[in-house]
């Protein structure tokens, strides 16, 4: 087939064009062939988004990374609180050693086939004092893409978990031109992950977002039923009054997960664009077929609109791996990965 005819082809029929008229063709297609790559992936959760590594009982190790890769897992995710390694005045930099253990991350990842995904998490001060620190969020940024320049294209950058509180959709949008901006002086091509306002909930907020470049991918998260995937979950205000809801996959709780993916599944469409589901999960303390039930469902439904996928998380309080015993939780898994072949 003529090239440029398959090109064409590829543009309109595969990944639908909807916007971004003037992005070069390849600009457009990046975002549906990276997300494809994170069509599986899991979040590294509780390592480097706490304070300090290990403050939340979780030290990445190297055997991790295979075993992830091992179980049919295509990525991980990667939760990095940068603003609790970085200087606080001019020119806000972050400590190299730290550098150097996510960099130690992202190598395990590209050594064990798996593309990765460094997002920055729990950027508290960002989201209560948007103006006070917009400068030093953009500087940990330039930073971040800097150092990592060079990295393949298997490596992704999502440049904000959860955005709330003060940070507002219009501040929101603002700061995303401005950020994408410097990331683009040393990544041009590198695809980026972005999510709407309101804790990246499918909501209003959504409609709000604007996108700063073609070569993006939307995320967004799921915890709906939050009574239900965050009953007894110790940070969490009253969740304790929560234990004991089920979750049992009647039509009412099938249809709200049907349409809250329909409205994002939307939203992608009209603006070009691949989602990515980063994060879902059901704290442990919900009963185990409840967890089971409601996991597959969220799972079948991302895959049923094409959505890739992240679960929350590998190996804390919603773990599917157990660390003690070192050993998937295998009804869990099998949840989230019903045809590998180990399953």
């Amino acid at each position: 087939m003529n090239r440029a005819i398959l090109l064409i082809l590829t543009s309109t029929i595969l990944f639908p064009i909807y916007g971004f008229a003037e992005a070069k063709p390849d600009q457009i297609n990046a975002p549906f062939i990276q997300n494809q790559k994170l069509r599986r992936t899991i979040n590294l959760g509780n390592a480097l988004e706490a304070p300090s590594e290990g403050d939340w009982g979780l030290v990445l190790k190297s055997e991790y990374f295979s075993i992830i890769k091992k179980a049919g897992f295509t990525a991980v995710r990667v939760p990095i609180r940068w603003s609790s390694h970085a200087r606080e005045d001019k020119p806000y930099s972050i400590d190299q050693s730290f550098l150097q253990r996510v960099s130690w991350v992202v190598d395990q990842s590209i050594e064990n086939d798996l593309s990765v995904v460094l997002n920055m998490h729990h950027y508290i001060e960002l989201c209560s004092s948007p103006l006070a620190h917009k400068e030093r969020f953009i500087s940990l940024w330039r930073q971040i893409a800097s150092y990592f320049k060079d990295a393949p294209d298997s490596v992704l950058f999502e440049l904000l978990n959860e955005p709330n509180g003060e940070l507002k959709a219009n501040l929101w949008n603002q700061l995303l031109d401005e950020c994408t901006s410097v990331i683009r002086k040393s990544n041009p091509d590198r695809t980026l992950i972005i999510g709407p306002s309101n804790w990246n909930h499918i909501s209003t907020d959504l409609d709000k977002l604007t996108l700063p470049d073609a070569n993006v991918i939307l995320t967004v998260h799921y915890y709906e039923p939050f009574h239900f995937t965050h009953q007894g979950a110790e940070w969490v205000d009253n969740s304790e009054n929560w234990l004991g809801k089920e979750w049992t996959g009647t039509v009412d709780q099938v249809s709200r997960i049907e349409s809250d993916f329909v409205a994002a599944s939307e939203w992608a469409k009209k603006n070009g664009v691949p989602v990515f589901l980063g994060e879902f999960g059901a704290y442990s303390k919900a009963d185990k077929q409840s967890r089971i039930k409601w996991t597959n469902s969220v799972r079948h439904h991302a895959e049923k609109y094409n959505f890739s996928w992240a679960y929350w998380e590998f190996g804390a309080g919603f773990g599917v791996y157990d660390r003690e015993k070192n050993e998937w939780r295998e009804p869990l898994l099998k949840a989230l990965l019903p045809s590998h072949p180990s399953n």
